[in-house]
């Protein structure tokens, strides 16, 4: 459902969301030869720029086949920053992001790419799960830290940018 919100000079629609699916332990499946989680739990700007560059350049050496490479990436801590639609009420209220980091995980999402948002990172912050960017890509699971060593028990390469 859309809200219209009065704003100086002008009104904004804002969209309201149900917050994304949350995704099970066993759940968690690989679903092809190549699989890689890319582990985030820092928020840097330019080291998460860095992460979408060495995501970018997995796909590109699988010629960005979507059932060639898995790729995930599993964001906990302050990582969770970035896949916000706003910052509003957060410990990063201050903080300004480029939207751009957002675009370019959307495009790379066009490739098979998902991004894992850990449960315990919002229900320790106190953090709004209707404010994650409403993307069919993202889910919630219930530990970053246990999904990355679920993922890698399973067969997951595992990368951390830095």
């Amino acid at each position: 459902r859309s809200v219209i919100i009065g704003a100086a000079g002008g009104l904004v629609a804002a969209t309201a969301h149900a917050a994304p699916p949350a995704v099970s332990m066993a759940e968690l499946k690989k679903e092809g030869d190549v699989a890689c989680l890319y582990h985030c739990d820092y928020g840097d700007n330019a080291r998460f720029a860095q992460t979408l560059n060495n995501i970018s350049n997995h796909y590109s050496a699988y010629g960005a086949d979507p059932f060639g490479l898995q790729l995930v990436i599993i964001a906990h801590s302050v990582s969770v920053k970035y896949f916000l639609s706003t910052r509003e009420g957060t410990p990063w209220k201050d903080e300004t992001i480029d939207p751009a980091l957002f675009e370019r995980v959307t495009a790379l999402a066009k490739n098979g790419l998902k991004v894992h948002l850990c449960e315990i990172t919002f229900q320790r912050l106190k953090l709004d799960k209707g404010k994650v960017q409403n993307a069919p890509f993202i889910s919630f699971v219930p530990s970053g830290v246990a999904t990355v060593a679920a993922l890698q028990s399973k067969g997951f390469a595992y990368l951390k940018v830095g």
